[in-house]
């Protein structure tokens, strides 16, 4: 009988715990709120995952984690489309354009950073299937779950305070103006540079993410540290609408703007 429940109940955590301290084989799947994710283990180790329509073949991997260019997996989908994850890892090792530790690396990459999505997932429903594994043609790992616990638990935190920093992914992003400051010359990674192509007062934050293929953690991680870093600064989308209840400010008029002004000098000068 196939162990249920819902993660309201049952935290992610929990269920690795369980897997790892009972040596459990099987596929645990995971309905979240949108996606589902499907993650394997043999005798309490993790070997494989993948979530929602990502590309989870060997080819599709081996683009995302920069080991092959996107030329190389266009000419790879079409000329060895027909060879499974195992074959076309042997075909790559023998023709000498990557090797088995690329490969696996590539793969662990890419298993790991599902898993570590998960542990983030507070809403869903999971299931856990004893003793069924993935398609035997794909190429699985072995990988301590102790580490793993660790690691994610880490994240959550992490997760936590960038929720705490960025509450809402509605807002959009607009650079801080200080002079002399130039954004190039800053030092940003290939993720950051792909950010802040975006930004715009008209792109909300979930936009951003969208057209770049970004986790909301992913996300929020870049735009906590450009925040930090003093180049960026959260405001409200162009048209986005006030929330019901909440009262528009009017700005004050020069002439009242003034009065104000003259009145705080003479109040310090009597002190």
């Amino acid at each position: 009988m196939a162990l249920k429940g819902n993660l309201r109940d049952f935290t992610v955590t929990q269920l690795l715990n369980l897997v790892n301290l009972a040596n459990k084989t099987g596929t645990l799947t995971i309905e979240g709120p949108e996606e589902t994710a499907w993650v394997s283990f043999r005798d309490g180790k993790l070997i494989y995952a993948q979530v929602g329509n990502e590309d989870g073949t060997l080819t599709g991997i081996l683009h995302r984690s920069g080991k092959i260019t996107e030329r190389q997996a266009l000419i790879i989908r079409k000329h060895a489309h027909n060879k499974s994850d195992k074959e076309l890892g042997l075909l790559l090792i023998n023709a000498d354009y990557l090797t088995q530790q690329d490969i696996l690396h590539g793969i662990s990459s890419h298993v790991l950073g599902i898993l570590y999505r998960l542990f983030t997932w507070a809403e869903g429903f999971f299931r856990f299937d004893n003793d069924v594994l993935p398609p035997k043609d794909r190429i699985t790992i072995r990988i301590d779950l102790e580490n793993v616990i660790i690691e994610g638990s880490r994240k959550v935190r992490e997760w936590e305070q960038l929720q705490e920093e960025i509450p809402n992914l509605d807002m959009a992003l607009n650079f801080v103006d200080r002079p002399g400051a130039n954004i190039r010359d800053v030092n940003l990674n290939v993720d950051e540079w792909k950010v802040v192509s975006y930004i715009n007062p008209k792109n909300s934050i979930r936009q951003i993410a969208k057209a770049n293929k970004m986790s909301d953690m992913e996300i929020r991680r870049i735009v906590y540290g450009l925040m930090q870093a003093g180049l960026v600064e959260l405001i409200r989308p162009a048209g986005m609408k006030m929330p019901p209840g909440v009262r528009q400010i009017q700005p004050m008029d020069q002439q009242e703007q003034a009065s104000l002004v003259n009145r705080l000098i003479d109040r310090i000068r009597s002190l």
